[in-house]
């Protein structure tokens, strides 16, 4: 089985543009409002494949890895 993506650990680290949501092939991922009002991504682990699309297709954690704050 492959492992779940971890999409962001702080909202910092996400923008909120809903990417991953539009391209998971499963809709294992569904824009949550935090206590702000703002959306951020959760995956439905039980549904979740695992095919890392969501993190492939991510603008903002490829622009943060490329400035060195994410790995």
């Amino acid at each position: 089985m492959n492992k779940i993506p971890t999409l962001y650990e702080n909202k910092e680290n996400c923008c909120g543009c809903s990417a991953c949501y539009a391209v998971c092939p499963v809709k294992a991922i569904t824009m949550t409002a935090d206590t702000e009002g703002f959306l951020y991504p959760a995956i439905d682990e039980s549904k979740c494949i695992g095919c890392h699309k969501c993190l492939q297709v991510c603008s903002f954690k490829a622009d943060q890895i490329k400035k060195g704050f994410l790995q």
